[in-house]
């Protein structure tokens, strides 16, 4: 059973890309961290600050290299995915840990912060892509 989640919030560093091998092939996934903020209106056309929580994010395969080369620390976002607890043992100290993660299915730029977009152009298609339109 895996718990959906959607939010927004702010990049808490860079994000890193890496690859990793899972069943014998290797795939890349970007990491970083989001503060999930929590607001609310405060009477005076603004927003009280009432709490947050942090999530390491993990988006993989192609995503997960346009995720890399598009996000910065600081940008607002949005991502839903999947929650998944991970456990393992501290090496210096032996203890026990665990993390809830977010796996990412989709990572939204908020527009809101966005100062200029630009387009890569169309890709060409062949005479079998084509749709007849008969």
């Amino acid at each position: 059973m895996s718990a959906n989640f959607n939010g927004t919030g702010n990049l808490g560093n860079t994000p890193s890309l890496r690859h990793v091998r899972v069943e014998d092939e290797e795939r890349p996934v970007c990491e970083f961290r989001v503060f999930f903020d929590r607001s609310k209106p405060d009477g005076e056309g603004g927003y009280e600050d009432i709490g947050g929580f942090w999530l390491t994010v993990n988006v993989w395969g192609k995503r997960a290299e346009a995720t890399a080369k598009h996000l910065v620390k600081g940008a607002r976002v949005k991502v839903e995915g999947r929650l998944r607890q991970d456990s393992w043992e501290d090496k210096e100290s032996g203890e026990p840990r665990v993390e809830i993660r977010l796996d990412a299915d989709d990572v939204t730029l908020a527009l809101s912060r966005i100062e200029q977009v630009r387009f890569m152009p169309k890709a060409e298609t062949s005479e079998t892509d084509e749709v007849s339109a008969d």
